[in-house]
């Protein structure tokens, strides 16, 4: 199953929402609601699975899907937040990507804490130009618009910082075994639980906006997992009674606005030591995969106040920058 390159049309998102309680409609009734023909109706869902979603259809009984949805809410995400003020919330049905829209706004003038949650990416994007993969409802897409007064040469470590913030909140939740991989992603035991993409900007001396963007695996359906071409997790898979959606995108935020507060007086230099603390791979063996194909072994020996990784090498100790370098674990044999 590939991603869709098109988002689904309002009917479908209108009759979803109406399917979210997990209890059995019948088609007359969903036609009825919406105005609609039983014919609009089967049309408007026939093609669901697409988007990550397991729905039933018995006759004589209507739809109904395996899984309830929690869809976020504005007024919800408000209620949870500890300074709602600092934060201008959105939350849309759909868009090509949440980082591409708030760029756009940026350059408009939008203010910093402006949050866009979307329920549907139909063009989400990770780093190293991969593809975002996610089902309906069974994960967050969010992209935050933070203002700093420093300019673009300052923010280095900032994705790192995201990580931290992320995993700050997971394992207050009792998601132990969640960690990081350089330079951002947040992992466990089983593969990558969430990414982050940062896009900044504005000019080298200040001031500069930038664009924090996150992917949080609640639930994953078989099928998105297969779309996926590295080991995936989902906070389900450690938090078996997974936190509410908007609770969580509650939580989320105010330990970002935490962390960047931070990060704008100090930058990465003061979250530096706990960052490391959270690094499974800190002091382990280590690959790096280079842009011109080569690859290095060491031992990892932390990061710098800038965010580059320290690795101990046949050469000495070595610095690298995140670039396009891919980090991979090294088996200990005995």
């Amino acid at each position: 199953m590939s991603t869709p390159s098109v988002s689904p049309r309002p009917l479908t998102f209108a009759l979803l929402r109406m399917l979210a309680d997990g209890e059995f409609h019948s088609g007359a009734a969903l036609a009825q609601q919406f105005a609609v023909s039983r014919t609009s109706v089967h049309n408007a869902l026939q093609d669901v699975a697409q988007y990550g979603v397991t729905l039933y259809s018995v006759k004589g009984r209507g739809y109904r899907l395996a899984q309830p949805v929690q869809w976020l809410d504005v007024a919800q995400v408000r209620a949870a937040l500890r300074a709602p003020g600092r934060f201008l919330i959105e939350v849309a049905d759909s868009a090509a990507s949440s980082n591409s829209e708030l760029l756009r706004r940026a350059v408009q003038g939008a203010p910093g804490g402006t949050v866009l949650a979307l329920e549907w990416q139909s063009a989400g994007r990770g780093r190293m130009g991969r593809s975002w993969h996610a089902g309906l409802g069974g994960s967050l897409m969010f992209s935050l618009l933070w203002r700093f007064n420093t300019g673009v040469a300052a923010l280095s470590g900032l994705s790192l910082a995201v990580g931290l913030a992320l995993v700050r909140v997971l394992r207050r939740l009792g998601a132990d075994g969640v960690g990081l991989k350089w330079p951002n992603d947040v992992v466990d035991e089983r593969g990558k639980l969430a990414g982050i993409l940062i896009e900044a900007q504005g000019d080298m001396l200040g001031p500069s906006a930038v664009v924090v963007g996150v992917g949080l695996n609640l639930r994953l359906p078989d099928a998105v997992v297969r779309q996926v071409d590295q080991p995936v997790s989902d906070l389900a898979q450690s938090l078996p009674d997974l936190p509410e959606r908007n609770q969580l995108l509650a939580h989320l935020l105010q330990e970002l606005a935490d962390v960047l507060d931070v990060f704008a007086a100090a930058g990465f230099a003061g979250l530096r030591a706990e960052w490391e603390q959270a690094h499974l791979y800190q002091g382990r063996a280590v690959a790096m995969l280079l842009p011109d194909g080569s690859r290095s072994e060491g031992t990892v020996l932390g990061v710098t106040e800038a965010g580059a990784l320290r690795v101990r090498t046949a050469a000495g100790e070595q610095v690298f920058n995140a670039g396009e370098i891919s980090l991979r674990g090294q088996r200990v044999t005995a």
